[in-house]
């Protein structure tokens, strides 16, 4: 018997209708002052609860941790109420639901910490980077990253503490588990990949050593809440934001392999999804197979199909449909029933109202 997209897969201690994921996508309408989840995120999200599971947009853990204007934390009382909200949502519509916890390392601008330095595994500036800051209008504007400075022994006992009290808020604020962000050229990701990690000590050089900051993070964030509700993204092949690794499928077998000593509930492998951008190769993904051997999710350009093709090869678990979900609240009875999908508005995609957040109908026939 074949397994298709639409039956239901065991996740930790929950049964998820169908093997869809709505993936992390950063949106920037958190309330302000405060970077506040709010009602009309979670109107957002519950559309969207027909998802097999769905994974918050990014939520940076300190104010250090965040990237963009008008992103949401998970830090504050406020902001776990906030989360809170749009939970109870999610799971009014018998959704599940968990927090993607982040930290960007030096992919930021000091206008959006607070004026302090970006700190990051080395002091290296993130080439041809552009971040976006709160300028006064409701449109973003763009510059320019700068140079982080090396973060110490303490920054990075720090970070781990603020990892954990992270993973404690979200389970606070009903989230049904956690996603580590270690993809996309964030601070994690500039600890992995050996061209962003220049550190001479215990935590560069070897892949073991870049290898660590990960360990140490995910092994605090299991003993707080569970291996069943850890789940960790990481993008191999992408080079965004500016971390490259120079061996990538080396480098990311071994974190597979690592991540599935702490059992943790799921593996989340976000996939170059730029319109010519190279297949990842058959070999990798059954290497990163082979090395864990729990929930394996792949998000990239997939459609209905390809995705199924890719459940039915035993390579993935479940998909992730980033973009189709922005305009597509119902993406899975869509996918089903192959009716047509909505394009999305591109400039609505940051920053603003519900224009372009909640305004995008089911489909009617």
């Amino acid at each position: 018997m074949t397994t298709s997209l639409f039956d239901t897969i065991k996740l930790g201690t929950h049964t998820l209708n169908n093997r869809i994921v709505m993936p992390p996508m950063t949106r920037s309408r958190a309330t302000q002052p405060g970077d506040v989840a709010n009602q009309m995120m979670a109107s957002y999200y519950a559309q969207r609860a027909s998802a097999g599971l769905i994974v918050s947009e990014g939520t940076q853990i300190s104010p250090m941790g965040k990237g963009y204007a008008w992103t949401p934390g998970i830090y504050s009382e406020q902001q776990v109420a906030g989360w809170k909200k749009v939970t109870d949502a999610v799971h009014a519509k018998g959704g599940t639901m968990f927090a993607q916890l982040w930290h960007v390392g030096r992919v930021t601008h000091p206008d959006n910490i607070n004026g302090e330095q970006p700190i990051s595994s080395s002091a290296i500036k993130a080439e041809n980077v552009k971040v976006f800051i709160d300028n006064g209008s409701e449109e973003p504007g763009f510059v320019d990253v700068v140079t982080p400075r090396e973060m110490t022994q303490q920054d990075i006992d720090e970070v781990i503490q603020q990892f954990r009290q992270a993973a404690l808020n979200a389970i606070a604020a009903g989230f049904d588990g956690i996603e580590l962000h270690a993809a996309n050229g964030y601070l994690i990701n500039q600890f992995i990949d050996s061209e962003s990690n220049q550190r001479s000590d215990k935590y560069g050089g070897s892949l073991t050593n870049r290898l660590r900051f990960l360990d140490e993070v995910v092994a605090t964030m299991v003993d707080a809440i569970g291996a069943e509700r850890v789940g960790v993204r990481l993008a191999p092949l992408t080079t965004l934001n500016g971390t490259v690794d120079a061996k990538p499928e080396e480098t990311y077998t071994a974190a597979a392999s690592l991540l599935n000593k702490h059992n943790i509930v799921y593996l989340h492998i976000a996939e170059v999804d730029w319109d010519d951008a190279p297949e990842t190769p058959k070999a990798f993904k059954q290497a990163l197979r082979d090395a864990f051997k729990g929930v394996l999710i792949y998000a990239g350009r997939y459609k209905a199909d390809s995705a199924q093709q890719a459940i039915d090869e035993g390579l993935a678990d479940m998909i992730g449909f980033g973009r189709p979900f922005v305009a597509n609240p119902d993406l899975p009875a869509r996918l089903e029933h192959g009716y047509p999908l909505a394009e999305h508005d591109p400039n609505s995609l940051f920053g603003g109202g519900e224009k372009g957040l909640t305004d995008y109908p089911s489909y009617k026939a």
